[in-house]
């Protein structure tokens, strides 16, 4: 076997860990850009006739970056406590982190584009009728649930069935 087949077998592990933990972090960072920037371009709109309202559509807003949040805590973990270690992954536990990083980044990105359009919409009840936008946030919180379950999910992988 050649020198590089054999770094790449005994790394291997390592690098899917590390796979996880960047599509963990960069999936739910692009869902909640996604999510963000189309609320922020709706609010721009409904704060240039009525800059009163700034407050309440900066929460409809901010709720689709929460899964960016989950997705950078995940990743981070994913990183810190199991890549960084002295010893390489083994096969099955790198792919084991891979595929709980891609889990969560997905569910986070899915969640964040959802919850900004239905945040996006909730800013039609600011606009019209700003004494029911509660109503708006919780719409978008009810997409949020996903979101939690999503990252709780994650977690019981790194901390309850993480292989040894």
């Amino acid at each position: 076997m050649s020198e590089f087949s054999s770094y790449i077998t005994q790394n291997f592990g390592t690098v899917c860990g590390i796979a996880g933990a960047a599509l963990s972090v960069f999936l739910s960072g692009m869902g909640s850009a996604h999510g963000c920037g189309l609320v922020g371009a709706g609010a721009a709109g409904i704060v240039t006739e009525e800059p009163e309202k700034f407050g309440k559509a900066l929460i409809l807003q901010l709720l689709p970056g929460t899964q960016g949040l989950y997705g950078f805590i995940i990743g981070f973990l994913i990183a810190t406590m199991r890549v960084a270690g002295a010893t390489p992954l083994t096969l099955m536990q790198g792919a084991y982190l891979l595929f709980t990083g891609l889990s969560c980044g997905m569910v986070q990105y899915v969640s964040a584009k959802h919850q900004g359009k239905v945040c996006a919409a909730g800013l039609q009840i600011l606009a019209r009728n700003p004494d029911q936008n509660t109503k708006g946030i919780i719409f978008g919180a009810i997409v949020e649930t996903y979101a939690i379950l999503g990252f709780v999910a994650a977690i019981i992988m790194l901390f309850v069935t993480y292989p040894a």
